[in-house]
C-alpha cells in the first residue's frame, strides 16, 4: 500500500461528497413537480409529447398494485421486444450490423435479455464478436435506460410511502419513469459520454479495423495484422455507468482501452457508477421533510463501503507467498507497483483497481477494470460480501436506497425489541405486515443464492462448466449466483457461462432477484402510505444519530455475516488459509 494508492482512494469520496448534496436536491425537484432551472422549457414539451403519444394521464395516482402490473408488464414487454432483436439481427442491415453478426442463440437470447431488463448486465457473450450495432443500440442501451429509470421509480415510491399520510396512492409509474429517464439519466449521460469522448473513448459506426502491427507476433504462423472492434460505445458506456448496467460493450469491459482509454475515465466511469445512488439518499432527506435521514443513511453506506475498499487494497498490494521463491519481485517501488498485480492494467494499478472492484460490486453496477477471477482470496472476497449486503452499500439506481430503508425498518424494530416498545420509523408505527414484507426481502436473496449455488455444484450440467476444481471453483460458482441475483452482473472469469444450464438458470436467479424484492417493496410502501403519522414520544428512537447509524451498520453486517459466512469459508477463506499455509 502507498500513499499515493490512498490519495487516489480519499480524492474519489471528496469528489463524491461534494456531488451528493447540488445532485440529490435536483432529483428531488424532479419529483417533487418543482422548477428545474430552465430545463423544464426545455424538456417540458417532449415529456407532455411521451405522455400523449402513449396514452399517460400523468396526474392519475395508482396504488401499490397498479404500480407493481404496470411495472412488472413493462418490463416483459421490453424483455420480449429485446428477444426478438437478438434472433433477427442477422438482417439489421450493412450499417447497423457490419461485422455481419449471425442471430443470437435461443438460450444465450434469452439470459441477455432477462439480464438486460433486470438491470443485471450479466454478460455470456463477448459483445464485439456477438451482437450487432442495432442490439447494442436498441435493444442492450434502451434496457440500460429504462431498468435505470424503474428503481429510481420504485424509491420514490416507498420515499412517497414513508412521507405521505393515510393515502391510498404512492404516485404514478409511468410518469416517474419518464421523468428518471428524461430529466436524470440522460442529460447525465449526454454529459458523461461527451467527457468519454473526449478523452478517447470511440463513437462511431465504422466497420471494424484491420490494421498492421508494430511488431509481429508468431504463434504457428506469423501474425503481421490486427482486427479492431468499432461501434458507438461512448453513448452506451456513459449510462451503463450511471445507470449500475454494468453491461461491456468489449468483453474487456472497463479494462478495454476504447472503454476507459485512460486514468481519467476510469475515475469518472467510477463516479458515475456511484454519484446517483449517493445522492437519492439527500434526495430521500429533502422528500420526507429531515435532510438529517438522508445523510445517516448515506453515512451507514460509506462507512462500510471505506472499510471494505480498504481491506481489498490490503489484499491486493500483499505480495502472493506462492510466488516467493521463483525471483519475482514483489516489493512496493516507485518504479514497481508491487503485490498482486495479476489480471490488473499496469495504466491502473492496485489502488484504483481494488476501489473499482468495491464499487461496482457495492452499486450494483458490475462493470470491471480488472479480472476479479485473479485476485487474491480476501481481495476477491470483498466484491462478493458488497452484492451479499443485498444491495444496500449505494446499491443500483434506486434499488440500493429501497434496500438500505428496508434494513432501517428491521433496525428500528430490532430497537423496538430491546425497549418494549412498538418500533416507529418517521412518524409511520412498523407493525406485523411490514416486517413480514422487510422480512421476505432480506430472507428471498440469500435462499436463491444458495439454492442455486448448491445445485449448481451438485449437478453435472453446472459443474462441467468449472474453469478451476476446489474451492476456487466453489467460488467462481458462489459468486456467479451472487451476482446474477443481486442484479450486479461481474463475474469471476473461469466459469463458462453460455451453457444450456447456465443460461436457464442465470436467468431465473436474475429476474427473482429483480421482481420478486420489486413487489414486495412496492407492497411495504403501499403500507406505509395509508398508515396514520404518528409525534414522536420520548420512547422513539431518533434515526438521524450516531447511535441509529452504528445500529443499521451492525444489522446489515449481521444479515450479511450470519447467512453466507459459512459458503466462503468453503471458498475463499479455506482458498486464503492454503495459499497461506503450505500444509492445509
Amino acid at each position: 500500500m502507498t500513499l499515493n494508492g490512498w490519495m487516489q482512494i480519499c480524492l474519489f469520496f471528496v469528489v463524491l461528497l461534494l456531488l451528493v448534496k447540488p445532485l440529490g436536491s435536483y432529483m428531488a425537484r424532479v419529483f417533487m413537480g418543482k422548477s428545474l432551472f430552465g430545463l423544464n422549457s426545455v424538456l417540458g414539451p417532449v415529456e407532455r409529447l411521451t405522455y400523449r403519444v402513449c396514452g399517460i394521464r400523468a396526474e392519475d395516482e395508482m396504488s401499490w398494485k397498479s404500480y407493481a402490473w404496470a411495472l412488472v408488464l413493462f418490463s416483459a414487454v421490453g424483455l420480449l421486444l429485446t428477444y426478438g432483436i437478438e434472433r433477427t439481427q442477422q438482417w439489421h442491415g450493412r450499417l447497423l450490423n457490419p461485422a455481419g453478426q449471425g442471430n443470437v442463440e435461443p438460450n444465450l437470447a434469452y439470459n441477455t435479455a432477462a439480464s438486460f431488463t433486470t438491470n443485471t448486465n450479466w454478460q455470456n457473450y463477448s459483445g464485439e464478436t456477438t451482437m450487432s450495432y442495432l442490439t447494442q443500440m436498441a435493444a442492450l442501451t434502451f434496457h440500460n435506460f429504462t431498468s435505470a429509470a424503474t428503481g429510481i421509480a420504485v424509491a420514490i415510491a416507498l420515499i412517497r410511502g414513508l412521507s405521505r399520510r393515510s393515502a391510498a396512492s404512492i404516485g404514478n409509474f409511468w410518469t416517474d419513469i419518464v421523468r428518471a429517464a428524461l430529466y436524470i439519466l440522460m442529460p447525465l449521460s449526454i454529459v458523461l459520454a461527451m467527457l468519454l469522448v473526449s478523452q478517447g473513448v470511440i463513437q462511431n459506426f465504422s466497420p471494424y479495423k484491420t490494421v498492421p502491427l508494430v511488431q509481429a507476433t508468431k504463434t504457428t504462423a506469423a501474425v503481421t495484422t490486427q482486427t479492431l472492434p468499432m461501434g458507438p460505445a461512448a453513448s452506451q458506456i456513459a449510462i451503463k455507468h450511471l445507470g449500475t448496467n454494468g453491461g461491456g460493450f468489449f468483453n474487456a469491459n472497463s479494462a478495454h482501452p476504447f472503454e476507459s482509454p485512460t486514468a481519467l475515465t476510469d475515475f469518472l466511469e467510477l463516479l458515475g457508477e456511484t454519484v446517483i445512488a449517493a445522492a437519492l439518499c439527500y434526495t430521500f432527506g429533502l422528500m420526507v421533510g429531515d435532510k438529517r435521514q438522508g445523510w445517516a443513511l448515506l453515512a451507514a453506506m460509506l462507512i462500510i463501503l471505506v472499510v471494505f475498499m480498504s481491506v481489498c487494497y490490503w489484499a491486493e498490494s500483499t505480495p502472493n507467498p506462492r510466488l516467493a521463491g521463483m525471483n519475482i519481485d514483489q516489493t512496493t517501488s516507485v518504479t514497481n507497483p508491487g503485490g498482486n498485480m495479476e489480471g490488473k492494467e499496469l495504466r491502473i494499478g492496485i489502488a484504483a483497481s481494488a476501489r473499482f472492484a468495491t464499487c461496482t460490486t457495492a452499486t450494483s453496477c458490475g462493470a470491471v477494470d480488472s479480472m476479479h477471477d485473479s485476485y487474491m482470496p480476501i481481495g476477491g472476497m470483498v466484491p462478493m460480501l458488497m452484492m451479499q449486503m443485498g444491495e444496500c452499500i449505494l446499491g443500483g439506481t434506486g434499488t440500493g436506497l429501497y434496500s438500505i430503508l428496508v434494513l432501517a425498518i428491521i433496525s428500528v424494530f430490532i430497537a423496538g425489541l430491546m425497549v418494549g416498545r412498538t418500533p416507529e420509523y418517521l412518524g409511520k408505527k412498523i407493525e406485523a405486515y411490514e416486517i413480514k414484507m422487510a422480512s421476505l426481502l432480506i430472507l428471498l436473496m440469500p435462499a436463491t443464492v444458495l439454492i442455486f449455488t448448491a445445485v449448481g455444484c451438485v449437478l453435472p450440467q453446472g459443474t462441467s462448466a468449472m474453469g478451476n476444481p476446489g474451492a476456487h471453483g466453489f467460488s467462481e460458482i458462489l459468486y456467479a449466483y451472487t451476482s446474477q441475483t443481486n442484479n450486479n452482473g461481474s463475474a469471476f472469469a473461469g466459469l463458462n457461462g453460455n451453457t444450456p444450464f447456465w443460461n436457464i438458470t442465470g436467468s431465473f436467479a436474475m429476474l427473482i432477484g429483480r421482481f420478486w424484492f420489486i413487489v414486495p417493496t412496492l407492497a411495504l410502501a403501499g403500507a406505509l402510505a395509508r398508515k396514520k403519522y404518528v409525534p414522536a414520544g420520548a420512547g422513539t428512537l431518533p434515526t438521524h444519530t450516531p447511535l441509529f447509524v452504528g445500529l443499521l451498520i451492525g444489522v446489515i453486517l449481521i444479515v450479511a455475516l450470519l447467512t453466507f459466512v459459512p459458503a466462503l469459508t468453503l471458498g475463499p477463506v479455506i482458498e486464503h488459509l492454503r495459499l497461506f499455509t503450505a500444509t492445509i
